[in-house]
């Protein structure tokens, strides 16, 4: 599924195509649409459930910055009402058959999504479309709506360790689009208007941008006729020429910084972290391997070394957040404040070892198989499957059937583990706490 297209943008000359057979343990095809849709599926037939999502490539980073937030903004309000349904209607008509609804917004898509039985997906397909094509975005919604996403962001700022990890990307990315919080602030979502999310509806929700992943107990051909019929003739907007492409973002240069959030809290929340390569790099694989033996587990190097040994922390892991032109490694923990100087040296001491190539084969062994084991759980259901088809289309470029997938993790060699350590695990570290500290008591440590 190469795409050398910048964005990601479908080829609408192209047929269907079948990416993984079905001896491969689900057969996977694509289809472009003469609109620009792109529809991706993966038959199942031994579920009974089919799940469907109409993800776009849309998100936090398309927006201006004094529209921060409208991606989400505009989601919620997709679940309002259209031309044809209530908000009580939407929900109700999936739920009446024991439908699973909902959706979400990341920095660079926004997916709606819905898991049925099988004989429902119809059903599911022209709710979703509806949604899409169809919203009205009332006025007096927009209103409701808006004091819903302010409760939100409270409840966000409730929550010290969401806000240490929002602040990493902040200090990572500064004002670039990554930077940015999904939710907005309260500041852009008190000044927007219904215009504003108007007009983000109408120059970003465009065809050649959305793409339906279905998986399940479905065959192709019915999926593309569903589509076909709610989205092929859809109201799209004519009048407004598609937007421009996002731009990717250059991986930032590493500055060793602290963001400091006094709040009176029982903890000291730490998120410290260090920029990334593209999504689409090679290297993601090894990159997997060896966040997972960071901190991807209780047998990970961190959790050992932290909590078990030491007794620091309750809460401690890694993770990597993959973009378009940067992503992040980041590592999160909670602690006393009183200890906070000596879990950052610990962590960093410890970081400092894998750098220089301390990470044995086994902990590198352990990390590949903990990783092909949950490939494989996760394949056990079909909106994980879903999730797969709609993000390898927008961010990946190819799709991966299980099998290729878990051969590329095994393939990851220690050789090159330790070589990405050392050119990730170099640079210094970008870090945000939250809690009762002050920077000038982390001392050294920071």
């Amino acid at each position: 599924m190469s795409d050398p297209r910048p964005g990601g943008l479908p080829d609408a000359s192209a047929g269907t195509t079948v990416l993984v057979p079905a001896s491969a343990g689900g057969l996977v095809e694509r289809t472009v649409c003469a609109n620009g849709v792109r529809v991706v599926t993966e038959a199942v037939p031994t579920m009974r459930s089919a799940a469907v999502g109409i993800w776009l490539a849309v998100g936090a980073r398309d927006e201006q910055p004094r529209l921060n937030g409208a991606a989400h903004f505009l989601e919620h309000l997709l679940f309002k009402g259209t031309g044809r349904r209530s908000a009580l209607d939407i929900s109700a008509t999936l739920e009446a058959v024991g439908g699973e609804l909902n959706a979400f917004t990341s920095r660079e898509n926004t997916a709606y999504y819905a898991r049925v039985i099988d004989a429902d997906l119809p059903l599911a397909v022209d709710v979703l479309s509806d949604m899409l094509t169809g919203s009205v975005i009332r006025p007096e919604d927009v209103e409701s709506e808006r004091q819903v996403i302010l409760e939100e962001i409270a409840m966000h700022d409730d929550e010290p360790g969401d806000v240490a990890n929002e602040g990493l990307f902040s200090a990572l990315f500064g004002h670039d689009h990554l930077g940015r919080p999904v939710i907005g602030t309260r500041q852009t979502l008190t000044e927007m208007t219904r215009q504003d999310v108007h007009q983000f509806y109408r120059e970003r929700y465009r065809p050649e941008r959305t793409v339906v992943a279905v998986a399940g107990n479905v065959t192709h051909a019915a999926v593309l006729a569903a589509v076909q019929e709610s989205l092929g003739g859809a109201g799209w907007d004519a009048a407004m020429a598609p937007d421009p492409l996002r731009s990717p973002t250059a991986v930032p240069a590493a500055a060793a910084q602290t963001v400091v959030v006094e709040r009176p809290t029982e903890q000291a929340h730490l998120a410290m972290g260090v920029p990334t390569f593209d999504r689409r790099d090679r290297r993601r694989h090894a990159l997997a391997v060896l966040v997972t033996a960071v901190g991807g587990g209780m047998s990970s190097r961190l959790f050992q070394r932290v909590r078990e040994e030491r007794g620091l922390v309750y809460a401690i892991s890694s993770y990597v957040s993959h973009h378009a032109g940067a992503g992040l490694l980041g590592t999160y923990a909670g602690t006393s404040a009183g200890r906070l100087p000596e879990v950052i040296e610990v962590i960093t001491a410890e970081c400092a070892d894998i750098r220089a190539g301390g990470l044995s084969s086994e902990e590198i062994e352990r990390a590949r198989g903990q990783l092909r084991g949950s490939l494989v759980l996760g394949s056990e259901d079909s909106g994980s499957r879903m999730n797969r088809l709609g993000a390898s289309e927008l961010g990946y470029g190819e799709y991966l059937s299980l099998s290729e997938h878990v051969q590329r993790i095994t393939a990851v060699t220690d050789d090159e583990v330790h070589t990405l350590a050392a050119e990730l695990l170099a640079q210094p570290w970008t870090l945000s706490v939250v809690g009762p500290v002050t920077a000038a008591q982390l001392g050294s440590a920071a």
